[in-house]
Order: structure tokens, then sequence, then C-alpha cells
């Protein structure tokens, strides 16, 4: 077998790396839809797409055997030395697939990358934070524009920072998998516009989840118990 040829058993993984600063962390919620909005970016990007693409083959391998998320965090030295690799940049001042620190102010930048084998991670990668990310809103987020695609958090559910930024980019994948080629192709194009914000309370959520829409079911790998974690409601015109 190809050395470069993935074994048919592979588990992979969508490695996810938040910018964290320590003088200037960014918002909770910021980076929450930031992730979401990466994952829709790779999704959507045409390495992933087309057939002959560079990330096809391992983003079809990953959809088949589960689509685990992990997120990291990165600051400074670490945060560049992750930028030569193959990835998209999203947020943050200073632009998609940027990675200088000049005009980063308190924004959230989430570098997504390409899924990797569970036991293969790149070095670069590997050696970065995975536990404990935690991240809060200075001020309560804005309602959300109307006709926004809203991913609902369950309300009663405490996570981290990183473990909710994972959970976001699954509702965020679903919702992909929910829509027309035509659909996507217009969210795309509108720079995937979408808000992530906890459920009112235990009613609201029983009725998200009761109400057909894509729900996440999270296996319970980490920080929680199995079960659903977002609810996807939809408002993009369709």
């Amino acid at each position: 077998m190809n050395e470069e040829q993935p074994a048919e058993t592979d588990k992979y993984v969508l490695p996810l790396v938040v910018r964290l600063e320590r003088t200037a962390p960014p918002a909770r919620t910021a980076a929450l839809e930031t992730a979401a909005r990466a994952v829709l970016t790779l999704l959507g990007d045409p390495r992933t797409t087309r057939t002959d693409g560079a990330w096809h083959e391992r983003v079809r391998l990953w959809e088949e055997r589960g689509i685990r998320k992990v997120v990291r965090r990165a600051r400074g030295a670490e945060w560049r030395r992750v930028q030569p690799l193959e990835g998209i940049t999203l947020g943050g001042e200073a632009g998609e697939d940027a990675g200088d620190a000049e005009g980063f102010e308190n924004a959230a930048q989430v570098r997504v990358f390409p899924p990797v084998p569970l036991d293969g991670w790149p070095h670069e990668l590997a050696r970065l934070q995975v536990s404990g990310t935690e991240l809060s809103d200075p001020a309560p987020p804005p309602p959300p524009a109307a006709g926004t695609p809203l991913l609902w958090l369950h309300p009663e559910l405490r996570m981290s920072a990183g473990k909710a930024m994972a959970q976001a980019g699954h509702g965020a994948q679903l919702a992909w998998w929910d829509l027309t080629a035509a659909d996507r192709a217009a969210w795309q194009e509108a720079g995937f516009p979408l808000a992530v914000r906890p459920a009112r309370d235990a009613a609201h959520w029983r009725e998200l989840v009761g109400s057909g829409r894509p729900v996440v079911e999270d296996a319970g790998f980490t920080e929680i118990a199995p079960g659903p974690t977002v609810a996807v409601e939809w408002h993009w015109p369709r």
C-alpha cells in the first residue's frame, strides 16, 4: 500500500486551532461562530468539493467514519508555526488565510485544517494544548439579525469553549448536509451568516429537539455524557 494512502480502518478527526493571545482573548460567542464558519468554509472549498481536490478523499473518509472535531489553542509563535500547514484561517482583522499579529484586537481567529488520522496529527498541531480552553462574553451578544441561521446550544450543558466550538462546528455541518446544492451555494456566497446562542430555557430546548430539525448528538468522548447538544434552526431563504 502507498504510504500516503489511508488505511481502511483509520479514524479521522478535523483539527481546529483558536488563536488565544493572553492580552486579547476572543469573546466566547465570536469564537463559536467563527469555528462554525470555518467548518463550513472547508466543506465548501474546491479542494473538498471537487473529486480531484486535494482534501476530497480525506473529507469523505472523515464524514464516513464520524465527524469528530478537536479544538486546540495557540498564541504567539505557536500560532505562527501552524500557518504554513494546509488549512484556512477565518476571522480577525487580518482576514482569511492571514496569521500576522498586527491588527489583532480581541477578535476571534480560527484555523481549520483538513482531516488527519486520529493517531497521526502533524507535530505542530499535536503539541498544542487541547483541554481547558475557557472564554467568556464581555457583554451579552446582540440578537441575531432577522433571517440568520441559528445554532441553539443545550441551555443546561456546561462545556469548555473548545468543546462548545466543536459542537457549533457539528451543528453547522448538519445544516450544510440538510441543504440543496443551490442553498449551499447561496449561503456560501453570503459568507455563511449564522449565530450561536443558548436555548432560552428547557421548554424551548425540548421544542427544538422535537421539531424534526437537525440535532447534534454528541458521542460523549469528552466532558459531557452522550446526548443532544445543538439544534439547528434554519431561517435562510429557501
